[in-house]
């Protein structure tokens, strides 16, 4: 079984808050992911100034990819980045972590994502996509996907149509499975007519969790899995 990876290449900044009360001043939604501009990015880090922060390789396909290398499955990532520090991080830590990447370059900055961790043990994105953001459908070529077996796409995606109608066309043409995680539930809100047509005619694994379902379907846990089960394997 091998698995390849489609997404955001994010560096993950975390830091692990005592409180709540900054939330209503970055303006972020507890347990959600927002994407964030420069402004807000820059404001998010003068907050993590005073606090330990920590950097890991992110973005929801490849730290899924990620953990299934680590357990001996043969896994790939394919992403964007910019031609700097926090690329040359993701990509060694990836690797490390027994991933085959693929990384378009380009001049743009290289994403991250701001990750507030709460006493709860919820965690909060704000997440700069930067160059990540650039990738495009005429970017994906057949030998990214080729000899694997499952490809793993992450919602945050759906904000480009074209590129994830792209890459499951192309994994559907190279006999892949495709595993779709929905990722949050106001991505699923905000993306609904997109993520519905993928989950009805492409995605044969799917993933979603009580918050994500309910939007999706309105339904409560068990409830909503015995419908989404109509629609993919």
């Amino acid at each position: 079984m091998r698995i390849v990876g489609l997404g955001n290449a994010l560096t993950d900044v975390l830091a692990r808050l005592n409180t709540d009360a900054c939330f209503q001043e970055i303006g972020l939604l507890k347990g959600g992911m927002q994407l964030i501009d420069e402004e807000k990015l820059l404001k998010i880090m003068s907050i993590f100034e005073e606090l330990e922060t920590t950097l890991a390789s992110g973005g929801s396909a490849a730290n899924a990819v990620s953990g299934v290398t680590r357990m001996g499955i043969e896994g790939g990532f394919v992403g964007k980045v910019g031609r700097d520090a926090y690329a040359r991080f993701f990509r060694e830590d990836m690797e490390r972590n027994g991933v085959k990447t693929t990384l378009i370059e380009c001049d743009q900055a290289s994403g991250c994502a701001m990750t507030i961790i709460t006493p709860d043990g919820e965690r909060t994105f704000g997440t700069f996509l930067g160059a990540a953001s650039t990738l495009s459908a005429d970017e994906l070529l057949p030998e990214m996907f080729a000899g694997y077996d499952i490809l793993h796409i992450e919602g945050y995606l759906v904000q480009d149509e074209a590129l994830i109608l792209r890459a499951v066309q192309l994994a559907k043409e190279l006999g892949l499975q495709v595993s779709f995680d929905m990722a949050s539930y106001n991505v699923v809100k905000e993306n609904y007519a997109i993520i519905r047509n993928l989950v009805e005619n492409y995605v044969d694994i799917l993933f979603a969790n009580e918050e994500e379902a309910m939007a999706y379907v309105g339904e409560e846990p068990r409830k909503a899995a015995e419908i989404l089960s109509q629609s993919c394997k």
